[in-house]
């Protein structure tokens, strides 16, 4: 048995005895330990609503709190950990604190709405926390968005599980195409930030060398006085 399959079985063994403190629990270390299926365990959470044992509702609700949860820890982590050790290793990865400073202001104009997105896609999931956390996004807006982007893919696998009902371990079947198609998406979403922090810099560098080579005015033989 593999690391994703005995962690789907310990999943399910937990949620069995726990109940919604065992989705909320799971949901939280979700983040923290990216083995951990999510949409595996909302899919159960949804079976066990199907069978009585909670409500939808609840499961979702227990679900959604602990993804905030799990959320809010990778944003400290981002901002306390994550950050300072950028500062300090960037010139050995280069990328320099003007850099991160580009990075910030990419973010605060849409990183509301990456957070929202990235909450949907698997693979950024476990990352666009840490993101926030480290270009010091408003940990008010950034709660709403993990709240506003959680809560609807969280109620989708707990409804797909509902559905299925004794087949609901099909989500789980079809999680390692969802995950590589967000690992397609992480690239390309990562493809396209590393482009702009680098026309960004040639710009920087651009504009510093033409204003360093500019002629400078003089009071001399070329100047304007008489």
């Amino acid at each position: 048995m593999g690391v994703v399959e005995g962690l789907v079985e310990w999943a399910v063994s937990a949620l069995s005895r726990m109940g919604l403190a065992g989705v909320c629990a799971l949901m939280a270390l979700e983040l923290l330990i990216p083995p951990i299926p999510g949409e595996a365990v909302m899919a159960l959470a949804g079976f066990l609503a199907g069978r009585g044992e909670v409500e939808l509702w609840q499961a979702v609700a227990a679900g959604t709190f602990g993804t905030v949860v799990g959320a809010l820890a990778q944003y400290l982590l981002g901002a306390k950990v994550a950050r300072p050790a950028l500062v300090r290793l960037g010139r050995y990865v280069m990328f320099s604190e003007r850099d991160l400073e580009a990075a910030e202001e990419l973010f605060r104009r849409r990183g509301f709405l990456a957070v929202v997105l990235g909450r949907l896609v698997p693979g950024v999931r476990s990352v666009i926390s840490i993101a926030a956390g480290v270009v010091r996004m408003s940990a008010s807006a950034f709660l709403v968005a993990t709240l506003t982007g959680s809560l609807p893919w969280n109620a989708a696998f707990a409804y797909a599980g509902y559905v299925l009902g004794e087949n609901w371990y099909i989500v789980r079947a079809y999680s390692d195409y969802i995950d590589a198609a967000g690992a397609l998406i992480v690239s390309a979403a990562a493809a396209y930030a590393l482009l702009r922090l680098a026309g960004r810099a040639r710009c920087r560098r651009g504009c510093s060398s033409r204003t360093s080579s500019a002629p400078r005015g003089s009071s001399g033989r070329f100047g304007g006085g008489t």
